[in-house]
């Protein structure tokens, strides 16, 4: 793949115009109060993970619907809490899979939410299982995620994951081994899509974040990715509207209340973003309009020149786990002072 996008210094100054809907925030803010209507119900069992320096617990919450989302706690052996924290969600396809799979951050030191993504985790296998129960998945769409109810926000699949993950940032706030003041959220893909809107409906939801970091983050600037790609999962899109023709309209502005370029402009946390140039899954535009536009000033982004989808890989985690310490230090000593 050669890099097909802008070039590098045009990518830096791409703030294009992204039209956000007039209710916006009324939207998720009532989004937020139907999810409360049901009780969080967080629960916490401790699992055999088969690892000798990490101890799990296996996770269930209601999180849209008061549907049970699943999840992983990981957090380093014998810890006590409460423990900066950061909470993680996932690729598309991907789930919490087995214990042992995913616990990086509890290897640093840290507690480490992961949030099981619903109707996915068939990449993963293992511990994945969250159904997406909701009566509007059956609508007419193509075969994945992308179109499940796309002609209204109040049906479309991203109101229920987006706000299953604010309700893991509430899970997690439960559990006696996090800190709910020093909390990190991130993720790859439609991970890091997830966490930028995470850190941008953090506020609604009356919880501050120490920081974002989405990693070549999908979910972002729609209409771009739509002219500029025809790889999946944007595929999805073209080829539900290639179809349906009568659509084109109600889909676009459904997904602008879904758009992380939107959603970010609503954070406050600091980030740290991550870019591929030659990603043609995320196209470069899409990940810079986002981080463009995010709310706070304090954000960095890595970019990996050479690489398509697969990004930075470790050496991406290499940067996080420096950066996490940074934010988590910081604020250790905010506080001490």
């Amino acid at each position: 793949m050669a890099m097909f996008d802008f070039s590098l210094d045009k990518l830096r100054a791409y703030r294009p115009e992204v039209a956000a809907p007039a209710d916006l925030i009324d939207f998720w803010r009532r989004s937020l109060d139907k999810a409360r209507t049901d009780d969080l119900d967080a629960m916490f069992t401790e699992v055999d993970n088969k690892l000798a320096v990490i101890d799990t617990y296996d996770v269930t919450y209601a999180g849209f619907g008061g549907a049970p989302i699943k999840g992983w706690l990981h957090v380093p052996a014998g810890a006590t809490g409460p423990l900066p924290t950061v909470v993680q969600y996932f690729g598309y396809s991907g789930g919490r899979g087995f214990p042992h799979a995913t616990n990086l951050w509890a290897q640093a030191g840290y507690a480490h939410f992961v949030m099981d993504t619903r109707g996915q985790g068939y990449s993963a296998g293992g511990g994945s299982g969250t159904a997406d129960d909701s009566a509007y998945a059956g609508l007419n769409h193509t075969p994945g995620f992308m179109t499940a109810g796309i002609t209204d926000p109040e049906t479309y699949y991203y109101r229920r994951v987006f706000i299953d993950a604010i309700r893991a940032l509430e899970a997690a706030r439960t559990s006696p081994f996090v800190d709910p003041d020093r909390i990190i959220v991130t993720g790859s893909s439609q991970g890091g899509g997830i966490a930028i809107a995470a850190a941008g409906l953090a506020g609604l939801a009356g919880i501050e974040l120490l920081g974002c970091a989405p990693d070549v983050p999908f979910l972002c600037h729609f209409q771009r990715a739509l002219q500029i790609t025809d790889k999946d999962p944007y595929g999805e899109i073209t080829r539900f509207l290639k179809g349906f023709r009568e659509h084109v309209e109600p889909a676009l502005r459904t997904l602008s209340y879904f758009d992380a370029v939107n959603l970010g402009r609503l954070a406050t946390a600091p980030a740290l973003f991550s870019v591929a140039l030659m990603d043609a899954t995320c196209p470069p535009s899409t990940v810079f309009a986002a981080y463009n536009h995010y709310g706070s000033a304090q954000k960095d982004i890595e970019v990996y020149q050479y690489n398509e989808h697969e990004g930075g890989q470790t050496y991406q985690q290499l940067a996080q786990l420096n950066w996490f310490a940074q934010i988590f230090a910081a604020k250790e000593s905010s506080v001490d002072r």
